[in-house]
């Protein structure tokens, strides 16, 4: 189990132990002190989604979104009202789900008669849009919380000192507010009065002005969770990590920390997480490292690392997360990466590993195959021929060799990697054809990339593939003449790019009109003829380019969300007046951008321009 899913378990049993299950008349219904606090509250708040629609002075609060009460008491426990489409921690490729969660975010402002809820221990106001405010004093009052979690806001200016009068607070998350580290603090003395807290998260927090003190942390023996990446930080703080036993979890990511690590790290014997990502390391890493047995994750990447990966990695038995990613580290993947059976994800892209693949496949074959789900080696400087040893990857959901230089075939074990979602292929040298019994499999497939390869696709006029894609991409790609029937049956795709493909053929009608809800679409540079169908039904599609092509007739409707549109290098032709203009002086919205050279269009620019005639 991970810290965070601990400390979520843990954060939900206190909530638990406060709440008594009624049993049938003992239940005692919403507090009307509370219920009215919660109505005042909810009048300063910007809701443009409505998502507290079921907040009436009529209702039962115990029963309104996103709170919790004590069934016996009556008394409001947990206020959780971070959006529900909100978790911006996940990779996701729905599109129209992220666009949901920013509409669905809180705007205005933090009344303070939530106050009047004596007895509330969890609050959560994460990833909503508290743009430019500062984070409210009174909430240093209110003396129960136990929970408390202001992340993904905008919130700015100093955070207050009076937080540190929360004495029962466990989790205090005010990270990742502003990119720009709007949100500051002066010094850490506040932070002494919190010594029950387990989660500390100050990511994106601007410490700089007082990283030459002590950080008070020797105050807070419990902490287990320790985030301060995007800090701003030159050098470390004078941090004593003597007492810091219960410390599992430390990320120091992102900041500007240059030389060695300090020798005080190696005191830290129960990290099961250390990111010192993207800093300006340029040291060997030390041996000590190594020597951190608990870890389960580790993240160096992203520094100036001088020499090898060395073999005393094997001492990390435990670890199930390896980052060393655009890290200068040179030399291959050493063969003591063999013992790493728990490990679930690698990444070693951008670096300078040298290395032929089958080497690569024949080190992770042993145990590391058996559950490793994530592979990244993008621009690694990998060379040779891929192996059918790829097919014992059974759980791969992640497989990336973008920009290398591997050759060859592709094995036909492809298709055994059941779990694979997403795909890279990209820039390399790869050559033969990738057929049917390669995709067999495949049924998670969602992201599918081949640009710049010498694949041939080779399937029967029937085949349906398995998979639902939501990303293709086959730039310069041996396509064939048509457009392919299979590509019918990808009705969720978002991102399409088959520019350069050698596709002789007319625009496939479907691909605009619903249930295709397609956002980008790049067919340039290919010999694709006819008229463009009406795209007024792709009410989705931002970008498209059809550039370079042999179309013809006259310019086409075009949904009012289309913010970019090339159209040149083709044979297009007649006015373009009404593609401009609503009547003879109102000019239509324009988009960002629009390329529309080198066609045959004739007359005279529109009036509703202003800018004269041609």
């Amino acid at each position: 189990m991970t810290v965070v899913a601990f400390l979520w378990l843990e954060l939900l049993a206190i909530t638990a132990i406060n709440i008594s299950f009624c049993n049938g008349s003992s239940y005692m219904g919403c507090i009307q002190s509370e219920r009215e606090a919660l109505l005042r509250f909810k009048q300063d708040l910007e809701d443009p989604s409505n998502r507290l629609a079921s907040w009436n002075g009529d209702g039962d609060c115990c029963t309104w979104h996103g709170v919790v009460c004590n069934n016996f008491t009556g008394n409001v426990l947990v206020l959780h009202l971070t959006p529900s489409q909100a978790a911006f921690f996940l990779i996701t490729f729905d599109l129209s789900a992220q666009i949901d969660g920013q509409r669905s975010r809180f705007g205005g402002k933090i009344n303070p008669s939530l106050l009047n809820l004596k007895h509330l221990t969890y609050l959560d106001l994460s990833a909503n849009n508290f743009e430019e405010i500062q984070i409210p004093e009174f909430l240093g009052s209110m003396g129960s919380l136990r929970y408390l979690n202001l992340s993904s806001n905008r919130f700015q200016g100093m955070i207050p000192h009076q937080l540190g009068n929360l004495s029962n607070l466990q989790y205090l998350d005010l990270g990742r507010n502003n990119d720009f580290q709007s949100l500051y603090v002066e010094n850490f003395s506040w932070l002494s009065g919190l010594s029950l807290l387990k989660k500390l998260d100050l990511s994106n927090v601007n410490i700089s002005k007082a990283s030459k003190e002590r950080l008070v942390i020797n105050a807070l023996p419990s902490l287990q969770f320790l985030r301060l990446s995007f800090c701003g930080l030159h050098r470390f703080p004078p941090l004593s990590f003597v007492n810091f036993s219960s410390l599992t979890f430390l990320d120091l990511s992102s900041n500007n920390f240059q030389g060695t690590i300090p020798d005080g790290l190696q005191n830290l014997t129960s990290l099961k997480y250390l990111d010192l990502g993207f800093n300006d390391f340029n040291s060997s890493v030390p041996n000590w490292l190594y020597k951190l047995s608990r870890l389960e994750d580790l993240s160096l990447g992203g520094n100036h690392w001088q020499g090898t990966i060395s073999s005393a990695v094997r001492n990390l038995s435990f670890l199930k997360t390896l980052d060393l990613s655009s890290s200068n580290l040179e030399g291959g993947i050493p063969t003591s990466f063999r013992r790493f059976c728990n490990v679930r994800s690698i990444s070693m892209s951008s670096m300078n590993l040298n290395q032929d693949i089958s080497e690569v496949l024949e080190i992770f074959s042993k145990c590391v195959s058996a559950g490793l789900e994530s592979l990244d080696l993008a621009s690694s400087n990998l060379f040779g021929h891929l192996t059918n040893q790829l097919g014992q990857f059974k759980n791969l959901e992640f497989l990336n060799l973008f920009n290398n230089s591997i050759s060859g075939p592709f094995p036909s074990s492809l298709g055994e990697l059941s779990s694979l979602r997403v795909l890279v292929l990209s820039g390399n040298k790869l050559n033969g054809t990738l057929s049917e019994v390669h995709f067999s499999g495949l049924t998670k497939l969602i992201y599918f990339g081949a640009s710049g390869s010498s694949l041939m696709f080779k399937n029967t006029a029937e085949w349906i593939p398995p998979f639902k894609l939501q990303i293709l991409l086959l730039r310069s790609y041996h396509l064939g003449s048509q457009f392919p029937s299979w590509l019918h049956s990808q009705k969720h795709l978002l991102v399409l790019d088959i520019s350069n493909s050698s596709i002789l053929d007319t625009l496939p009608a479907y691909l605009f009109k619903a249930p295709f809800q397609i956002v980008y679409l790049n067919l340039s540079h290919n010999q694709i003829y006819g008229k463009i169908p009406n795209l007024m039904e792709s009410s989705k599609l931002e970008s498209l380019d059809l550039s370079s092509n042999n179309l013809s007739g006259p310019l086409p409707l075009t949904p009012f969300n289309m913010h970019e549109l090339n159209l040149s290098n083709n044979s297009l032709s007649g006015s373009i007046s009404h593609f401009l203009c609503y009547k003879m002086n109102e000019a239509k919205r324009l988009m960002q951008i629009l390329i529309l050279s080198k066609n045959f269009f004739h007359g005279e620019l529109p009036d509703c321009l202003g800018i004269g005639k041609t």
